[in-house]
């Protein structure tokens, strides 16, 4: 539990509503008692992702996921256990208290994380003194030439680098351990000796959702041998494939009032650029391939991505599969046409807000745009460039969706190129399917291996967790229960009634660590509360044929074993004891075979 009290906990899911939690990061839609949405975690359609607001948790029906309050902000945030219990907090005017020391790892590594942002957070301080300092005037100059003003300057906190050797020297001075301050990627070790890795670099603090700096980007201001753009490498606070440049800020618009689109740029000037024009939803990739994380990571604030690259046709086409990324996790994917040549920070510097605002409304929709992309550096005045483009732009044409989008799609060819409708659908008849490309998706649920007996321990579970009718006056300490888990549900239940408590299966949760066959176990459970699987005659009968296989099966085991005394005893008194318990267990078996369970 990350080392935090349960009690505290406990408060958390008290004062937070799930419902209200998860209303904030995808659309709920009411439906009698429970509220349903779109899985978040895997790829659908039809909504199978169900929140219960009367017992605090939520379970998604398609792939099995379940949880409560602190395990749904975990995931959505993509943070850890504490990070998640620290934002819930802030959210419910709770004062964090002091994690406990009983997991020294779990203690550690929250220390670690506290000291890099630290340094990060001083760097970031260090930076900007500099850029005011009077000696940095390489990197005013370089800010004055692409017209960032001093106010855009100061959102974003911009600094500057100014060798390779003062960044080290101040960190020091602060009490930082060199292993720290090495660890933190603002500062490398090469043979003994510490250097700014961003020495004498234009500095952009890279924040994340949360308002803290994790890592930098540096932009060379001299010609070099290196790379023009550098960022901090991955570090215990920092991943770039699960970053986005400007997603703090993101996160602020959203909370204002919602967001109905994002723009993607490449990198850091485009996105301070737009912001400058009036374009506050930019977000930057920072120069990577789109990740799987960060399609993720958009989708929290938007259902609709509009990609914003370079106006180079060969640049473009080779990002086509962080748009198909961006696809498979369910996003609209507009792409944005710019002049060739030009990227959004030329756009808005060369022909104002308003030109690229027009560049916006006429992003297309990332089919037309695969299309257009097959086209590049085809000249259709030769036969066999056509045949080629035609043959590029069919694969295209085969993996939209519906065959209304297909039609219009070769109807469009056919005038483009002049090949007759019918031999452009006789061709692409010929083309192979291809499965679109889907990112790895969360891991598929492990297959149900489990035997009747365990099926019937679990539907009891169910029963008696959920509260079935049928299931009321159960003395659950008389039911043989086969998995640990279920045993422990029933005990929980049964505690909460004696208090006089309600329950919430959220608590439950707590009981468990993520990723582990218990909690795989508690999840199959969960999966019984769907609709009608425990409410009505038919569950109720199979309910009694749950409980009469489960003591069936106990009464077995217990004749076996009586029957195993009897062979081994010595005595007749040890053999007559014996053949006694077989005889009142025998009854009992005769007992629960004409029907009594109970």
């Amino acid at each position: 539990m990350g080392g935090y009290d349960r009690d505290f906990l406990r408060l958390i899911t008290e004062k937070l509503n799930i419902v209200d939690v998860a209303s904030s990061y995808m659309h709920l839609e009411k439906k009698g008692g429970t509220y349903w949405a779109c899985c978040p975690f895997h790829h659908e359609k039809t909504a199978s992702f169900h929140v219960d607001e009367g017992r605090q948790f939520y379970h998604c029906f398609g792939c099995g996921v379940s949880g409560n309050v602190i395990t749904l902000v975990k995931e959505m945030e993509n943070v850890d256990f504490g990070d998640a219990v620290k934002m819930l907090a802030e959210r419910a005017n709770l004062p964090l208290p002091q994690a406990s020391g009983d997991d020294g790892r779990t203690a550690e590594i929250k220390r670690k994380r506290d000291t890099l942002l630290k340094i990060m957070n001083d760097c970031a301080h260090f930076y900007l003194d500099n850029l005011n300092s009077g000696k940095a005037e390489e990197h005013v100059r370089y800010i004055l030439s692409r017209a960032i003003p001093s106010g855009v300057v100061r959102a974003f906190g911009l600094g500057a680098s100014l060798n390779y050797s003062d960044l080290p020297k101040f960190l020091l001075s602060k009490g930082y351990s060199k292993q720290d301050i090495v660890d933190s990627g603002a500062v490398n070790e090469v043979d003994g000796r510490l250097s700014d890795a961003q020495g004498g670099r234009l500095i952009f603090p890279i924040i994340n959702a949360f308002d803290e700096v994790v890592a930098f980007g540096g932009r060379a201001l001299k010609k070099t041998d290196f790379a023009k753009y550098k960022n901090t490498k991955e570090t215990l606070i920092f991943n770039k494939s699960k970053t986005l440049y400007n997603i703090n800020r993101l996160k602020r618009l959203r909370r204002a009032g919602g967001l109905k689109e994002v723009i993607m740029v490449e990198g850091y000037m485009d996105t301070i650029s737009l912001h400058r024009g009036g374009f506050k939803n930019v977000v930057a990739s920072m120069g990577t391939s789109l990740t799987q994380e960060q399609a993720r990571l958009l989708k929290r604030y938007a259902d609709t991505v509009l990609i914003s690259y370079d106006g180079d046709g060969a640049g473009q086409k080779a990002n086509m599969r962080g748009l198909e990324i961006l696809k498979g996790e369910g996003l609209e994917v507009r792409v944005v046409p710019l002049p060739d040549g030009l990227d959004p920070d030329d756009v808005i510097k060369k022909f104002g807000p308003e030109e690229y605002e027009k560049c916006l409304k006429n992003a297309m929709p990332l089919i037309d745009y695969k299309m257009k992309a097959a086209r590049s550096g085809y000249d259709l005045g030769k036969p066999e460039e056509k045949i080629k483009y035609v043959n590029d732009a069919l694969r295209v044409v085969r993996s939209a969706e519906s065959a209304a989008e297909r039609e219009l799609l070769l109807k469009g060819l056919r005038d483009e190129t002049g090949i007759s409708f019918e031999a452009l659908s006789r061709d692409l008849g010929k083309v192979p399917a291809e499965r679109a490309e889907r990112p790895e998706e969360r891991p598929e649920r492990a297959a149900d291996t489990a035997d009747a007996r365990k099926k019937a321990s679990r539907f009891v579970a169910a029963a008696v967790l959920f509260g079935a009718d049928y299931a009321k006056g159960v003395d659950v300490d008389g039911v043989p229960f086969c998995d640990d888990v279920h045993r422990l549900i029933a005990g929980y239940v049964k505690s909460k009634a004696l208090l006089g408590e309600k329950i919430t299966v959220s608590e439950i949760f707590d009981f468990f660590e993520e990723g582990t066959p218990e909690y795989a176990e508690l999840c199959r459970v969960l999966d019984l509360n769907d609709g009608e699987n425990l409410g009505g005659d038919v569950q109720k009968r199979y309910f009694d044929d749950c409980m009469r296989l489960l003591v069936s099966d106990r009464l077995s085991k217990a004749i076996d074993e009586v029957k195993r005394q009897y062979a081994a005893a010595d005595g007749l008194e040890e053999k007559r004891r014996a053949a006694g318990v077989l005889q009142q267990l025998l009854k009992q078996q005769e007992k629960l075979k004409s029907g009594d369970i109970r």
